[in-house]
């Protein structure tokens, strides 16, 4: 078994599908429309490694948990973050910032032994974990 993708409900289908797409590498994998309940969906899929992100946007959606760090994610019984291993932590870290990213926690050692990590808000202000385990491509 395998986690196959994660879906994250986004405000501005568009924007979200072009800015994960950009920062991270991911391509537009399929576009889909759920008729009976006005459902969007635009599924990422990267193209190296295979993971995939599921965009979804309902008119009249509203924001939910928007944490400020994970701490405070970690006081909700729901989503907290999305995390991706990278290559370059502080270049990528540096590189979605200046994409409209918001800082959260610069990079830094994580409490996992021998990983950095970084955190982020993407541009609607889910959290992202940024981490290096020496590994990823």
């Amino acid at each position: 078994m395998r986690l196959d993708h994660v879906g994250l409900s986004v405000r501005d289908l568009d924007a979200a599908s072009a800015w994960y797409c950009t920062a991270f590498g991911y391509a537009r994998e399929v576009v889909l429309r759920v008729d009976p309940i006005d459902l969007d969906i635009v599924m990422l899929i990267h193209p190296v490694h295979g993971d995939r992100l599921e965009l979804l946007h309902r008119p009249g959606s509203a924001p939910g948990l928007r944490a400020a760090d994970p701490a405070r994610a970690a006081l909700s019984e729901s989503f907290g973050h999305i995390a991706f291993d990278v290559a370059d932590l502080d270049g990528t870290y540096d590189r979605v910032v200046g994409l409209g990213a918001r800082a959260v926690f610069a990079p830094r050692p994580s409490p996992e032994p021998g990983v950095r990590m970084a955190f982020v808000a993407d541009p609607e202000g889910n959290l992202v974990e940024l981490l290096s385990r020496g590994g990823a491509a």
